[in-house]
Formats: C-alpha cells, sequence, structure tokens
C-alpha cells in the first residue's frame, strides 16, 4: 500500500482477512446446520455485502430502517431489522415491507396494537427474549407477559409470528472461551426451556441467537434455528480480549497521523481521537484503561501490536499514545501509525468509509447518496 496519499485519520481495511472471517462463518453455520442470517451493522458496505452474496447468504440483519432501506436499494429482498420496532416509522416500515420479505422485533403490546393499525403489508416478527443480558425483549421467565403477546399474534392480520430472538450480549464482558461457553450453554438452556413449554400451542418456535462471541466459539447450537452474528467480519480488540478472534482475524486498523512528540514521557500525539474511535475502552494489566493497540503499517497491512504500548487517552480529535522506547524513537511527526479499535462496530460507523489495502476506497453507508426521508 501507497500511505503516501493518506493525509487525515483514515480506516484501513485488509480485504483478504475479511473474506475469510465470512467464509469461516458460512462454513460453521454449514456443519451445524443452522441459517446463517448475518448483521451488516457492523461493515454497513454494499461492496462487502456482496461478498457475502458470493458465499451463499441471501437473509441479513440490520439494525434500523435507514439500513435495511440502503440494503434494500442493492437488492437484497430478505431483511431482519434486529431492534425494537419504532412505532413512529410505522409507515415507512410498511412502505418497505410491500418490497421486501420483512422481519421485525415485537415486544410489547403496545407496538403490536400500533403496528396492526398502521400496516397494510405482512411482516414477521421475531419477540426478543432476556435471558440474562437485561437490555430488551421479555425476561426468560415472564411466561405470562410473552403468552399475550403470542396470542395477539395469532389473532393478527399483519403480523406473523416467526420465533424468539436473543442478543446474549453479557459475551463480550466474558473473560475468556470457557466463560462465553457458559454463558452460551445457559441462554439455549432458557430459550429451549421456554420453547418446550409453549410447544403445545405454538409448534414452530424458531430459536435465534446473535452474538459473535458465541458464534465465533461454540461447537453446540442445539435447537437454533438460525444465528446473526456482525461484528466477526472483522473483529477487534474485544473480541481478541475474550478468545472468540485470533490478533490476525482483525480486519481494520485506524491510521493515525503523528502530530507532536513527548520525549519526557515517550509518547506520541495522534491526530485520531474519540470521533473517530469512539471512548470505547479496555484495561491494561494494572487497570489503566487503554483505547486500542498500536501497530506499525506495512507495505501489505500492518504488524502485531507493540509490546508495553498503548493508546491510553483521548479527547476528540487527538490520542495519546503511551510507547516503549524504541517504538518512540522510531517515529516522527508527520509518521502514520496504526490503531487497532476496541470495537469495530463503533469506529467504522464514525469513520464512514474504508480504504483498503490497494489504496481503493470502499463504500458505506453513510459515504452513499442516501437520504432517509
Amino acid at each position: 500500500m501507497d500511505y503516501s496519499q493518506l493525509k487525515k485519520p483514515a480506516l484501513l481495511f485488509d480485504e483478504d482477512r475479511c473474506r475469510k472471517n465470512i467464509r469461516a462463518m458460512v462454513d460453521k453455520a454449514a456443519r451445524h446446520r443452522v441459517e446463517l442470517n448475518p448483521h451488516f451493522k457492523t461493515h454497513q458496505s454494499r461492496i462487502i455485502g456482496s461478498w457475502f452474496r458470493e458465499e451463499g447468504i441471501g437473509k441479513i440483519t440490520v439494525s434500523s430502517l435507514r439500513m435495511a432501506r440502503y440494503f434494500y436499494q442493492d437488492g437484497w429482498e430478505d431483511i431482519t431489522i434486529a431492534f425494537p420496532v419504532n412505532i413512529r416509522q410505522s409507515d415507512q416500515l410498511d412502505d418497505l415491507a410491500a418490497n421486501i420479505n420483512l422481519t421485525l422485533f415485537v415486544n410489547n403490546l403496545v407496538a403490536a396494537q400500533q403496528l396492526d393499525q398502521h400496516l397494510s403489508n405482512p411482516v414477521h416478527v421475531y419477540t426478543e427474549i432476556d435471558t440474562g443480558y437485561q437490555r430488551t425483549g421479555i425476561p426468560h421467565k415472564k411466561l405470562d407477559a410473552i403468552e399475550r403477546l403470542l396470542d395477539h399474534f395469532e389473532h393478527s392480520e399483519w403480523l406473523e409470528f416467526k420465533g424468539f430472538y436473543t442478543h446474549a450480549g453479557q459475551t463480550y464482558d466474558a473473560t475468556d472461551n470457557e466463560q462465553i461457553a457458559e454463558i452460551h450453554s445457559l441462554t439455549l438452556h432458557r430459550l429451549n426451556r421456554l420453547k418446550k413449554r409453549l410447544s403445545g400451542k405454538y409448534p414452530d418456535i424458531r430459536i435465534s441467537i446473535g452474538d459473535t462471541p458465541s458464534c465465533s466459539i461454540s461447537q453446540n447450537f442445539a435447537g437454533v434455528h438460525s444465528i446473526h452474528p456482525g461484528n466477526f467480519v472483522f473483529y477487534d480488540l474485544n473480541q481478541f480480549r475474550i478468545s472468540s478472534c485470533s490478533i490476525d482475524q482483525i480486519a481494520v486498523a485506524l491510521a493515525c497521523p503523528v502530530v507532536s512528540r513527548r520525549p519526557e514521557r515517550r509518547e506520541l500525539i495522534l491526530h485520531g481521537g474519540a470521533v473517530h474511535l469512539s471512548k470505547q475502552f479496555e484495561l491494561t494489566k494494572d487497570q489503566q484503561p487503554y483505547y486500542g493497540l498500536p501497530v506499525t503499517l506495512e507495505t501489505s497491512g500492518w504488524s502485531g501490536p507493540w509490546s508495553n504500548s498503548h493508546l491510553r487517552s483521548l479527547s476528540q480529535e487527538h490520542g495519546i499514545l503511551k510507547c516503549n522506547k524504541e517504538q518512540f524513537n522510531a517515529y516522527e511527526v508527520g509518521d502514520l501509525v496504526g490503531i487497532l479499535p476496541i470495537h469495530a462496530c463503533l469506529t467504522c460507523n464514525l469513520m464512514g468509509h474504508y480504504v483498503s489495502l490497494e489504496n481503493e476506497q470502499i463504500d458505506h453507508m453513510e459515504e452513499a447518496a442516501y437520504v432517509d426521508e
């Protein structure tokens, strides 16, 4: 790659690593006989989306109406919006449902009733079940609330119940593969127990799960119909920390210009701050936060992380990089440093486009000529 073309922070993208990550998840889903319905909220790119098509993927997941419309315009015809339905958008959702097979998340009777009043096209619905993450969904023990909602679907003209969906987001706070496996096992136990209790009246309930750590490391998908991971397309330092990927699977790095040096602290000041990386952080061994790990940018990509070095602080545009002596002495003002992100989804969303290792700009939803009316 010719890094001389980069004048400001740029999100570098390794196509080979990305395609390998996609292929690995496609192969895993096939081995376990589950449907892969990948979440596109991480990459948000029609070009990267086309690589999933090449692997035989026909159904996708997104996180917003705007994203659903962007990918519909690129020809995707089976889309799940994996976010509790916003009833203020009922008319726009109905317009989209007239053209594609649309699946929504409906978790309460108010939303279900409002959709019944505003829709004129059928939609599929998942009901989220909270199996321990405590973000959204009906708690798995609230059988009465779940049954009331399913009874409503049974008599609805427009809402066709599809099954239960769970995002076990607590796996992102795990410490290792063993803890991920424990969370995943408990999640499946709770979902399958719920399905069994309701199977007499609702025999065709599907179970779907969506977290990348479980989908990456688990070999147990008992009772699961479909998986909806997203972060796996790029992975990141958080996924590496909890052992759901190797460092070589991380497919994005932020190239940051060095704008100042502080020899007395062995720190490089980077043009690369919270507006590029977000404020997502991890903890070092001495319990101090860090916001990314530095790598050396090379012609064919980037190195592994530097030893004893980390991005210790972020403000809006600034990043303060604590370096080991060797790396500090190797860099001058104007050089570029690569930073592996803590959370690739947030970094990609903030940056809005990618630069491939072949110096080609890869499109992103934010760069598209698209307006959500």
